[in-house]
């Protein structure tokens, strides 16, 4: 697993690299903010819905501080994934360095 900080992300963003952006985070989190692009499958319905998705794709995961993202990072290396990102400071982090306008809670 690789963690990148919002910049590194926000770089490869800007270059448009192939990643799915996969929020781990409850609904109510999503809808107050999120990251432009990700989606939303919070991290108790992983397991049911690992197998939606694409382990041969650059899988970034997403949450509140980082913490659950971590957890979920581990779960898809373990279930075969072998591009995990985990974004350390998770969506907070992206507020304070990337996008101060993002609401926060």
């Amino acid at each position: 697993m690789r963690h990148l900080n919002p910049r590194e992300l926000k770089a490869l963003l800007d270059k448009q690299e192939p990643l799915f952006l996969l929020d781990v985070r409850e609904a109510w989190e999503y809808e107050t903010c999120h990251i432009a692009g990700s989606h939303l499958i919070p991290m108790r319905d992983i397991p049911q819905q690992v197998n939606t998705l694409d382990p041969q794709q650059a899988v970034v995961v997403i949450c509140h501080h980082g913490v659950r993202s971590l957890q979920v990072a581990h779960f898809l290396e373990r279930s075969g994934f072998d591009q995990v990102l985990n974004l350390t400071g998770g969506v907070a982090a992206w507020a304070d360095f990337v996008d101060p306008m993002m609401p926060t809670y």
